[in-house]
């Protein structure tokens, strides 16, 4: 006999907004077990929809033509500004939905796509987004690889990992409920053309000064120096959703896009948070030059080189555009300790940890201490 799905909940409420009439009618999307009739949810360990209640699988439905591809950038920036002159987004602001397994009325707010009925817990999704042909649909998903449980012992190995940590933070570890979430990314590929002028730094040593003054110097000589050369990007990622760090975003890369990523299906997205993209696509772009020029500066240091490198200008064309969007899934919890809250962001691919932590001022200023009292020890030792 298999369980029933819990009853709606008698004390929960939700406040009730005006929205438009057209917004409110958008279907929402769950996929029920074709066994008992709950709502199935994408599982982590078989990579499929798996029914929480009776336990019945079934496998994403990926046809088999379906590749995942790259689009051309210039073509989709001017479908995007066709379409834009003549119609208005409706993506801004807060909708509602009716869950198919209750009845109940949910509230979808900003970007969010993606979440739990209040009433039932079933997954539900706003269908109407993704698919607005002002909005550029998703072209693959990284389905979750770790579990909510590999990723709570992976974060306890992290804090043990924590130099200069609080003994009482790392004794009691970070308490707390990781939620999954999608985050919206684009991709980019670009082919660069580049040209820069420099000079090479070539060090050498000369003695100066007399007597006591006598000492060696480190003096450089500068050379011109010039050329070009191609390099092509592939895969350059940028979060396409506000609101989250960069500094945690950037440390929890890289991910294994070739490897993992699935030609997109709303099934992996079942009872998980999903965003959609804010970013938009032209920006988007502009922050991914911004690392690609961050990868070509240093290119021409190599090039340069010598001991030392002055950069003057580059010049940088870029081709043959292409894109991605997808969702990359991503372990998100808050924590606190003494009264200061910390966020904690994991890649659910890989188990990366990136996260802000408490520091122990008394650990730090024992190490500084311990090396004053090294330098010391060593200067007396040598003027002994």
């Amino acid at each position: 006999m298999t369980d029933s799905p819990p009853p709606i909940p008698a004390e929960t409420e939700i406040d009730s907004v005006s929205v438009d009439s057209s917004i409110s009618q958008a279907k929402s999307r769950i996929f029920p077990c074709e066994q008992c009739g709950a709502d199935l949810e994408f599982h982590i360990g078989t990579q499929q929809l798996k029914c929480p209640y009776c336990g019945h699988q079934h496998q994403l439905s990926i046809d088999a033509d379906d590749e995942l591809q790259e689009r051309d950038y210039a073509v989709e920036l001017k479908r995007l500004s066709e379409l834009h002159s003549g119609k208005q987004e409706t993506l801004s602001g807060l909708k509602e939905v009716q869950c198919d397994a209750c009845n109940g009325t949910v509230a979808f707010e900003g970007a969010l796509t993606s979440t739990h009925c209040p009433y039932c817990n079933s997954p539900i999704q706003l269908d109407e987004i993704h698919e607005l042909d002002t909005r550029i649909s998703p072209d693959g998903v990284l389905p979750f690889q770790i579990t909510r449980q590999q990723a709570h012992r992976l974060l306890g190995n992290w804090v043990k990992s924590l130099w200069f940590a609080p003994n009482d933070f790392k004794r009691q570890g970070i308490k707390g409920k990781f939620n999954g979430v999608y985050i919206p990314y684009w991709t980019f590929d670009s082919f660069t053309s580049n040209a820069y002028r420099g000079q090479r730094g070539v060090e050498y040593r000369v003695t100066v000064g007399t007597g006591k003054n006598r000492r060696t110097v480190t003096k450089v000589r500068w050379y011109p120096a010039s050329g070009s050369f191609q390099r092509f990007f592939d895969d350059v990622l940028v979060p396409a959703s506000s609101g989250l760090s960069s500094e945690l975003i950037r440390g929890i890369e890289p991910w294994p896009l070739r490897q993992k990523t699935l030609p997109f299906t709303r099934e992996a997205l079942a009872g998980y948070l999903a965003r959609t993209y804010e970013l938009e696509l032209d920006e988007g772009f502009e922050q991914a030059k911004v690392r690609i020029a961050e990868a070509i500066r240093n290119d021409v240091r190599r090039r340069i080189g010598g001991d030392r490198q002055r950069i003057h200008h580059i010049d940088t064309a870029h081709s043959a555009i292409t894109f991605k969007y997808l969702f990359l899934p991503i372990w998100l919890l808050s924590y606190r300790y003494k009264q200061k809250v910390y966020q904690i962001m994991m890649n659910a691919a890989t188990g990366k940890v990136a996260g802000k932590r408490p520091y122990s001022w008394w650990k730090i200023a024992g190490v500084v201490l311990l090396t004053i009292a090294i330098i010391l020890a060593g200067y007396f030792l040598i003027q002994g």
